[in-house]
């Protein structure tokens, strides 16, 4: 590239830079929310005088710049993609607050960072070897959606992984709370117990579901509220047995016995289907490593002798 089109790239950039700056910072191009409505309304506390103020850091930053247009970007790219529900469900079972905006709106990083490493990287290939324009914004745009969907991928296997971390301390759990409420406890001492004593994801549901207990939930509304959150089969007809058994007034210690061995029954079945695509996979290092050293062990002596022989 010559000088001059050197100084119209670097000048290209910083006019593209102040317009997005200008833009992004126009008060009447933002969307005015909910709470910049009712906040002339409220009733606001004294402020402090400035002397006894401590600076907390709140003057104007980039960030505050950058958040409207992300927040938009997030809004856009649900409409395109849909599935909010699919989202919020998956959220609930990694664990994670039920923000489908906050979300999509690190989808929308995730694909901004993307697109600018590849459109870095696609610009020294511009420079060096003159590619096309056209071929790299597609691969920009590419970077882009690979972000997006790297991203929603990373939360199914977050979701996944912590169901399977649920499941492993699931019959556990059950045997505990089958102990508790055995030896002559009530339901909430025998659930407080149990998530006293134990850790992991489960105990943290069973903490969870106590304290909306503690507030005034119904404890049968915040047991179904776990098995909501957790989406779980086994979960699901645990929390019914425990429900059906508070509201009815029947023995809880038969039916947690029952969703013990339930719960046990359920664990081994998972072994095993695990014990089966484990199976499966070992196949392929035996076939495509050990088998054809093995065969090449047997077989290169005898094609020695042969080619001796001739």
């Amino acid at each position: 590239m010559s000088t001059a089109q050197w100084w119209a790239a670097v000048l290209g950039l910083m006019l593209a830079t102040g317009v997005l700056l200008v833009v992004g910072a126009l008060g009447r191009a933002r969307r005015v929310d909910v709470t910049m409505r009712i906040e002339p309304y409220l009733d606001r506390v004294p402020q402090r005088s400035s002397l006894l103020r401590a600076d907390d850091g709140s003057g104007w930053q980039v960030t505050d710049l950058v958040r409207p247009l992300t927040a938009r970007a997030g809004a856009l790219l649900d409409q395109l993609l849909g599935g909010t529900d699919s989202v919020r469900s998956r959220l609930q079972r990694a664990g994670m607050a039920p923000d489908v905006e906050g979300f999509r709106v690190q989808q929308v990083l995730w694909g901004i960072a993307a697109g600018v490493v590849v459109a870095a990287l696609g610009s020294v290939l511009w420079w060096s070897r003159g590619a096309s324009v056209v071929a790299l914004a597609v691969l920009v745009g590419c970077a882009f959606l690979g972000g997006v969907v790297a991203r929603d991928t990373l939360l199914s296997s977050a979701a996944s992984r912590r169901e399977r971390q649920i499941m492993a301390e699931f019959p556990a759990l059950a045997e505990l709370l089958a102990l508790s409420v055995t030896a002559g406890e009530g339901t909430v001492q025998a659930l407080e117990r149990v998530a006293r004593l134990s850790s992991g994801e489960l105990s943290g549901e069973l903490e969870l579901c106590l304290a909306e207990a503690r507030t005034g939930v119904s404890l049968p509304e915040a047991l179904e509220a776990l098995s909501r959150r957790t989406g779980l089969a086994p979960i699901v007809r645990f929390v019914d047995g425990l429900v059906v058994a508070i509201q009815r007034g029947t023995p809880l210690g038969e039916v947690l016995r029952a969703q013990a061995a339930d719960a046990r029954e359920a664990a081994r079945q998972s072994l095993i289907e695990e014990g089966g695509r484990r199976e499966i996979t070992m196949m392929v290092p035996v076939v495509f490593l050990v088998l054809p050293v093995t065969v090449l062990f047997a077989v290169f002596p005898g094609v020695t002798m042969l080619q001796i022989s001739l």
